[in-house]
């Protein structure tokens, strides 16, 4: 229980750093202004955490190619961004697929291109 409550923990320290870059930025930039935006406030904050985390994708024990995420914060947290119109099932299939290949169990995927951070959050969990 207490490793959950550390990992929730961990998750609102992050989304508020993220509502803390979307407050400053606001709507309308690429992701990767907000990657390193996001990246900069996690660092202010003293979280540690990985930009462009590499991961190695396997078929049948096989190696097969590489993805990278756009944030691993203190390897137990995929952080994934989007500037979309809206998110769609394939931003969560993405996530999801991320978490499966790392053993990471929990995920965020935030989008930036909203009026109200909130509106672009979602948690998912392995």
């Amino acid at each position: 229980m207490v490793q959950n409550e550390r990992l929730n923990a961990l998750t609102e320290k992050v989304i508020g750093a993220a509502i803390e870059v979307h407050r400053t930025l606001g709507p309308g930039f690429l992701e990767s202004t907000y990657e390193e935006a996001l990246s900069y406030e996690l660092e202010l904050r003293g979280i540690e955490h990985e930009r462009q985390f590499p991961v190695e994708v396997s078929y049948k024990r096989k190696s097969v190619g590489q993805g990278r995420v756009d944030i691993c914060v203190e390897k137990r947290l995929i952080v994934e961004l989007k500037t979309v119109e809206a998110l769609l099932p394939i931003h969560t299939a993405q996530v999801m697929a991320y978490l499966k290949a790392t053993s990471i169990k929990f995920g965020l995927l935030i989008n930036f291109n909203v009026p109200v951070l909130k509106q672009g959050l979602k948690r998912i969990a392995l």
